[in-house]
C-alpha cells in the first residue's frame, strides 16, 4: 500500500496523476512573470528549475526568488529543483555546493518539496535528505537518463534504493530508443508499485515514443506527470490543457 504524500493540500499518490509545470527562466523577474502565466493553466504544482537561474550560487538571490514564488503561488505546491548537467540540466555546481543550495531552499520555508539527485553521490544524498527532512520538507529523489532505458530490474533497483535512502517520492525519467523501452518503463513502474513501493512514484519515458507514459500513470502507478506551458522542460511533454484532457478521459474510462 502506497503512502500518500501531502504537499500543502495536494494528496500525491491518490486519484488522478497530479500535473506539475516547470519554470526555468534565467532572471527573477522572468521567473515570476512565467509563474503567473503558468498559474492561469491551473497546474496541481509548480517546479522551479533553479539550475537555469543566473543567481543560482547566490543564496540571498535564491531565497528572494523562492519568496516571490511563494507569494504568487499561494496554496499551489512548489517543488525546488536543481537539475545538474549530468542528468540533463543546466548547472554543474559539484556535490558540495549542490547540497548547500538544496539546504538553503529547504531552510527558507518557501518550498514544499525538494528534488535530490540521489546517484550523484549517495552519501551526500543521504545527508541532504536528512537535512531537508529536518527542515520539515518532503524529498523527491530523482534519476534521469537522456540516452537509454536500462533493464526492468535495474529500474526497480534504482527506485528501491531511493526508498532505502528515505525519500518521500521516487522519480525516474528515461529515454527510450524503441517502443519496447517504453513497455519496460511501464512494466517496472507497475511492478514497483505493486510489490515494493511504500510511497508515491513519478516515472516517465521521454521523447515522442514515451508520451503514453505521461498520460497512463493512473494505470501503471505514476502519481505525477509534467506538462508544458510554452516551451517544454523535457522532451515529450504535452501542453497542460491537452494533458489534463487525456488524464480525465482515462480516469473516467477506468471508473466505468
Amino acid at each position: 500500500m502506497q503512502n500518500t504524500v501531502m504537499l500543502r493540500g495536494l494528496a500525491v499518490g491518490e486519484g488522478m496523476p497530479k500535473i506539475i509545470v516547470s519554470v526555468s527562466e534565467k532572471t527573477e523577474d522572468a521567473i515570476l512573470r512565467k509563474t503567473q502565466e503558468i498559474l492561469e493553466t491551473r497546474p496541481d504544482a509548480v517546479e522551479w528549475r533553479a539550475d537555469h537561474f543566473a543567481g543560482l550560487f547566490d543564496k540571498d538571490a535564491v531565497v528572494s526568488v523562492l519568496g516571490g514564488l511563494r507569494r504568487i503561488l499561494s496554496d499551489t505546491p512548489l517543488l525546488f529543483t536543481v537539475r545538474t548537467e549530468r542528468e540533463g540540466g543546466a548547472a554543474d555546481p559539484g556535490p558540495k555546493r549542490y547540497a548547500e543550495i538544496l539546504r538553503t531552499a529547504a531552510d527558507s520555508g518557501f518550498a514544499d518539496a525538494v528534488d535530490v539527485e540521489v546517484f550523484m553521490d549517495e552519501r551526500m544524498a543521504e545527508e541532504t535528505i536528512e537535512a531537508v527532512h529536518a527542515a520539515g520538507i518532503p524529498v523527491v529523489a530523482s534519476n534521469h537518463d537522456f540516452h537509454r532505458t536500462p533493464e526492468k530490474e535495474e529500474i526497480i533497483r534504482r527506485l528501491c534504493r531511493m526508498q532505502e535512502l528515505g525519500a518521500d517520492i521516487l522519480k525516474i525519467a528515461l529515454m527510450p530508443v524503441s517502443g519496447e523501452d517504453v513497455l519496460t518503463l511501464l512494466t517496472a513502474t507497475h511492478e514497483m508499485k505493486t510489490r515494493f513501493a511504500s510511497r508515491p512514484l513519478i516515472t516517465m519515458s521521454m521523447g515522442a515514443e514515451g508520451v503514453v507514459s505521461r498520460v497512463s500513470g493512473e494505470v501503471f502507478g505514476s502519481a505525477m506527470t509534467f506538462g508544458a506551458v510554452g516551451q517544454a522542460s523535457a522532451p515529450g511533454q504535452l501542453p497542460v490543457g491537452e494533458l489534463r484532457k487525456a488524464l480525465d478521459i482515462l480516469h473516467r474510462g477506468m471508473a466505468g
